[in-house]
């Protein structure tokens, strides 16, 4: 009993794997790539590791919790099997594809041959078939015998998006001069448009589940930057930055991280997290994992700004009130208040906080936290400074979003990098 239950997903032995340390797991595969029975000596360190090993050290660092060399091996066969399930699903799919297509062609090319055609547009009708995918050729409609030769076929009904004029898939054989063909003129093959999957049901918003947004408020952009201006130019660097996003239906969900993970990390005073979250709405509850980017080439001093601008969109005309709290070892250190009022733009309202400077605490942390020499001590300290983001409506004290913020360095070339969860209570 007690065996089966610390069984996760697929029989996995060593329970569930959180969404921050499969991020860190798949990271660890990325860095350090299979290597047999041989052994990786870590030069700062000057031990030997197997790939496992190095994994698990790798969670470990990252993390702060302990996933054991046999754990990872486990984990990796889970894995493993379940590609090897997917991959054998799509080869069954694939060679049904293949026979479908096969019977098909072979229809397709005897109905050609009985056909009142020249040679030479037999021929040509005869190529067309034989280029097409298995998918295309299964997804061919019956022919219809008394119709003229089709137009170039198009998968999607009109232009695809940013894309001039039709999209032309598949091009099929030049017509010839009509009046070189006896009439009527049969169709080789025609194909019906295949439209855009839509949802069955649409009871939300595509970007609710998929942003950073709860049935009243959508958080648009958030960033954190310094910038300096010199011979007219400016220059900018953003710490952390969430950009516009476009999600689709087919896009995943977020993830959900139990909020009483956090709890901890953040102030227990009133209006805390845990108040908050236990009052509601529980859609309008967010983490956002940060990885800073530090290493800036602007040179601190006089002239440079630190500044801090978000963006947010709603249905309803009203005064929002942001509240930015500063958490050090779950205790709060400074809190900021701004008010925005609504402008309507498009049949939404906006709320911009455009430039808003930042507080002087959050300054001096980040210039000693820049001169630290070493990433792990920057993460070290980052552990334990987290920053909460209350968005509520001022007249009723709803809270219309809440976002917890966690931080580590980025080590990306890409600069600043960030995930979102949806906080849940399960």
């Amino acid at each position: 009993m007690g065996d089966g239950a610390d069984r996760g997903l697929d029989g996995d032995p060593e329970g569930v794997w959180s969404p921050d340390i499969e991020q860190s797991f798949q990271e660890a595969l990325a860095i350090y790539p299979p290597c047999g029975r041989r052994k990786i000596i870590l030069s700062d360190e000057g031990k030997m590791y197997g790939r496992n090993e190095l994994i698990a050290r790798y969670i470990k660092l990252r993390t702060g919790k302990t996933r054991t060399r046999k754990q990872v091996s486990s984990h990796i066969q889970v894995l493993a099997r379940k590609r090897v399930r997917e991959y054998q699903t799509s080869i069954k799919v694939s060679s049904h594809l293949q026979v479908l297509a096969k019977r098909k062609s072979r229809d397709i090319q005897s109905k050609l041959k009985a056909m009142n055609l020249d040679q030479v547009s037999k021929d040509k009708a005869l190529q067309t078939v034989a280029n097409l995918s298995s998918a295309q050729i299964v997804s061919a409609s019956v022919m219809k015998a008394q119709t003229p030769f089709p137009p170039p076929v198009r998968f999607w009904p009109g232009p695809l998006p940013g894309q001039p004029g039709h999209s032309q898939d598949i091009k099929p054989f030049a017509q010839p001069p009509f009046t070189t063909i006896p009439a009527p003129v049969p169709a080789p093959i025609s194909y019906e448009a295949l439209p855009p999957p839509r949802p069955a049901a649409i009871s939300a918003p595509v970007w609710q589940d998929r942003t950073i947004a709860s049935a009243k408020l959508r958080l648009l952009e958030f960033s954190a930057f310094m910038e300096r201006q010199r011979d007219r130019e400016t220059y900018k660097h953003l710490f952390v930055h969430i950009g516009p996003s476009n999600p689709g239906y087919n896009g995943p969900v977020l993830e959900s991280i139990d909020v009483r993970q956090i709890y901890d990390k953040f102030s227990e005073k009133k209006g805390g997290l845990k108040e908050l979250y236990e009052k509601g709405p529980h859609n309008a509850f967010f983490l956002v994992k940060f990885w800073a980017d530090l290493s800036s080439d602007i040179e601190e001093g006089s002239g440079v700004f630190y500044g801090v601008s978000s963006q947010y969109s709603g249905a309803e005309n009203i005064t929002i009130s942001v509240s930015t709290k500063v958490c050090s070892f779950g205790k709060q250190v400074v809190e900021k208040v701004e008010t925005e009022y609504a402008h309507l733009e498009g049949g939404k309202y906006m709320f911009r906080i455009h430039r808003s400077p930042m507080c002087e605490y959050m300054i001096n942390f980040i210039h000693k936290l820049k001169h630290l020499p070493e990433n792990y001590m920057m993460n070290s300290v980052l552990e334990n400074f987290t920053i909460l983001q209350v968005v509520s409506n001022r007249e009723t004290q709803e809270t219309l979003l809440c976002i917890a913020f966690v931080f580590e360095v980025s080590t990306s070339e890409h600069g600043a990098q960030y995930h979102v969860y949806r906080l849940v209570n399960d």
